[in-house]
């Protein structure tokens, strides 16, 4: 539903490095934006502040902060400001992570310490963390076995049945972190991704409340899928898969639109990446997609940058506006059908 201001409501479902990159785009849109986050990473300074002062993983949760933001550039540049390795204890911790986690500790909420940092970095929208408590991502293999923890999954080099998260008491994960099933019920439209399928997408989607808003919701649920598959989650997957993946795990086909990159990666990228966590590229599979019932958007989204296989995000944006303003068109034409027959 629009809110009175005439902005549209849009909701992005996600972690990693794809999610701030989509936020920062959006501002373009001129929207109601609201990040939910996962809260399922160990590693890093995100897992250490995790272990020693009991707060979700901060990590994404600044990012995102920073993508919304409107401050000026000093002031962000010292909120993402990451200690230097030589620097003993503080190695690797980011100012910003450490200012997420001290006001968890003076207040004692997790969302009320991220609506202070909220005013004081000026943002253009909302971020929430997907639960109030870290989780645990578990995944199962299709051999049976088990990895307990994000950052061991990849490490196993198995083809991944299922994944679940858990508390940190290993409990089942239920309950959403305040305003994020609000979130997904009012959205106009919620994105997912682009990111990790299994380590940074699905965590936030088997959170029980967040899982069930996404099959109830009546707001376009568009994935954007990612352009290349990832080590030990996704090797051999096509754009197909992915969904089926997202698909299976909540036990219907919440996903109304994908998008899909066209454009090929240069084969000198694929045989001298940097980065030894990305393979090949995403194979397409149009038919899948069309047996999922799904509209699919294809287009050239790809741009290689900083060494890399990137989303274009200012392409990937115009086709979110457009999904909004046809959006628009629909309702409006509902509006009079049934203004007509009354």
């Amino acid at each position: 539903m629009v809110e009175m201001n005439g902005k549209y409501n849009v909701t992005v479902i996600g972690g990693g490095t794809g999610l701030p990159v989509i936020l920062r785009g959006l501002k373009a849109l001129d929207v109601n934006v609201t990040a939910v986050v996962t809260v399922a990473d160990d590693g890093g300074s995100s897992g250490a502040l995790r272990d020693y002062v009991n707060v979700v993983p901060p990590g994404d949760i600044r990012n995102c902060m920073a993508a919304l933001s409107e401050v000026e550039q000093p002031m962000l540049d010292l909120f993402q400001y990451r200690f230097d390795t030589e620097d003993d204890f503080l190695a690797g911790h980011a100012i910003g992570n450490l200012l997420i986690a001290a006001l968890r500790e003076m207040n004692g909420s997790m969302i009320g310490s991220i609506d202070i940092l909220s005013k004081w970095m000026k943002l253009n929208g909302a971020v929430l963390p997907a639960a109030e408590e870290a989780l645990i991502l578990n995944a199962i293999f299709e051999d049976g076995t088990i990895a307990v923890g994000e950052s061991q999954i990849a490490k196993h080099r198995k083809k991944i049945k299922e994944v679940a998260v858990t508390t940190m008491s290993g409990d089942p994960a239920i309950e959403a972190s305040p305003r994020v099933v609000d979130a997904i019920m009012d959205a106009d439209l919620v994105v997912i991704g682009p990111g990790s399928l299994y380590t940074s997408i699905l965590p936030n989607l088997m959170i029980k409340e967040i899982g069930d808003a996404m099959n109830q919701t009546s707001a376009e649920v568009v994935y954007i899928c990612n352009i290349m598959t990832q080590l030990g989650e996704t090797e051999n997957f096509t754009d197909a898969d992915h969904v089926e993946a997202l698909h299976e795990h909540l036990g219907a086909p919440f996903i109304d639109t994908v998008l899909v990159n066209i454009a090929p990666v240069p084969n000198e990228y694929i045989r001298t990446q940097p980065n030894e966590e990305y393979l090949l590229q995403v194979k397409h599979d149009f038919q899948g997609l069309q047996k999922q019932g799904l509209r699919i958007i294809s287009n050239n989204f790809l741009s290689m940058r900083d060494g890399g296989a990137y989303h274009d995000t200012e392409k990937v944006v115009d086709e979110l506006g457009h999904i909004l303003r046809n959006r628009k068109i629909h309702q409006e034409e509902q509006y009079v059908q049934n203004e007509y027959r009354y």
